[in-house]
């Protein structure tokens, strides 16, 4: 299996590496699908699931007979102290005990809480995975909207020391634009380290090569919307971390409620026993009926009436119960309390939002108001006199407030995809999108 699973991550690595090579850009399905593939957390929450599926095959498997070979050859001298067994085979078996569909309901949870552990694993990492795509999808627009404000800032120094030059301008107005240029250069740094930081998350994510991410703003696909009542009972069980605690904790329930009935209850079991017994024993001697066949079956019961380790294990899986339905009401408190945190931060980033992007359009608008006015004339006489200079000054501005909606648009998509990992439904949301 794990050699299978190998080859197809080779296979699906070279693929993609093969679209990376030419340049390709790589959509956010596809590297969300290799992240899965390659994590760590994944592969150790599917092993979870294999033991705890094979726990409940284990206790199942005690009401099928066992079947065993022996011999017991060997010299005796006067009387045999066991049988002159040639060979023996025995089988036994459970018939019934009132623990054991107990401890059957307790592995049948546990596999239920294995499973929702790993679809808790796989929403952690797809999380990751699409922040730090759509990180880096917001670094390579921010960068590009710096180069564009870089060159406007730069036709903004060289107006400064044209008019400068001129005697028409102080050299503060030129240190000023000299200063507006070197801050983009600072901010463009930034941004190239921001995306060089994401790349690498991405490549131990996913195993590919950290210089060989270009992301496709297209493939993110549109965020669904959420309940508006944090505490609505159906949200809060699409919730995998907490539907693995109260899986949990059934299955310790059952296993202490299993435990409780070990004491002053009988336990039924079957089994058989056929032996080919050796005269070179002296058994024939001995004995006054020798016969080399031997067979018995039977059917055995057992009643405990006194035993410290049960108790003890008794009291200590009744704590475990008790610990485990504590632990998850916790993960209940827990989670309902981040939705509503997540839900009241995104009533403030969506108000921030909408400000920011009529600022934009704001500075967008004075922008092309200010073009028109230097190509057509204002067609006012009183009407302030427009320089060249107001135009780069404008396209800075209107570059900046470009770049202050890529930030506030990713704050409201990371506090939206963090909402949508607490109610359940960010893998559904991540395969959503094109291949």
């Amino acid at each position: 299996m794990s050699r299978l699973h190998g080859r197809w991550m080779a296979l699906s690595a070279l693929g993609v590496l093969s679209c990376l090579s030419a340049g390709a850009q790589v959509s956010l399905y596809t590297v969300v699908d290799l992240a899965l593939r390659n994590s760590t957390s994944v592969r150790m929450a599917q092993a979870d699931l294999m033991r705890a599926a094979a726990g409940l095959t284990e206790s199942k498997d005690a009401y099928i007979p066992n079947l065993n070979f022996g011999s017991s050859l060997g010299y005796s001298y006067g009387f045999p102290l066991g049988e002159p067994s040639v060979f023996n085979v025995s089988s036994q078996s459970l018939l019934f005990t009132f623990s054991q569909p107990d401890y059957i309901r307790s592995a049948r949870a546990a596999v239920h809480a294995a499973e929702f552990s790993l679809k808790d694993a796989r929403q952690a990492v797809i999380l990751d995975t699409a922040l730090d795509y759509i990180r880096l999808d917001r670094a390579q627009q921010t960068v590009a909207a710096l180069d564009q404000e870089k060159q406007a800032a730069e036709k903004l120094v060289s107006i400064e020391e044209e008019r400068v030059l001129a005697g028409v301008e102080n050299r503060m107005e030129l240190t000023r634009a000299k200063l507006a240029a070197a801050q983009i250069d600072l901010r463009r740094i930034h941004s190239q380290n921001d995306a060089e930081v994401v790349r690498e998350q991405l490549s131990h994510l996913t195993g590919l090569p950290a210089t060989s991410f270009v992301t496709s703003s297209n493939s993110i696909p549109a965020i669904p919307q959420n309940p508006t009542e944090p505490a609505a009972s159906p949200v809060m069980m699409q919730n995998a971390s907490v539907q693995a605690a109260q899986a949990n904790a059934v299955s310790k329930q059952y296993v202490a409620f299993g435990d409780s009935q070990q004491i002053y209850r009988p336990q039924f079991y079957a089994g058989g026993n056929y032996s080919l017994f050796a005269k070179f024993n002296n058994y024939n001697e001995y004995y006054q009926h020798f016969q080399y066949n031997n067979f018995d079956i039977g059917i055995q019961i057992k009643v405990t009436l006194f035993d410290a380790a049960i108790k003890a294990r008794e009291r200590r899986s009744a704590a475990d119960a008790a610990h485990a339905a504590a632990q998850a009401d916790q993960a209940r408190d827990l989670a309902s309390e981040q939705i509503h945190q997540l839900q009241q931060s995104m009533n403030e980033l969506t108000a921030q939002q909408r400000v920011v992007q009529l600022q934009a359009e704001l500075a967008q608008e004075q922008l092309d108001a200010i073009t028109t006015q230097l190509s057509n004339g204002s067609g006012s006489p009183n009407a302030p006199i427009l320089t060249p200079k107001d135009e780069q000054l404008a396209r800075i501005q209107e570059r900046e407030r470009y770049e202050d909606v890529l930030d506030a648009n990713y704050a409201v998509l990371r506090t939206e995809l963090s909402l949508l990992r607490s109610t359940g439904g960010i893998e559904d949301w991540a395969k959503s999108g094109p291949k």
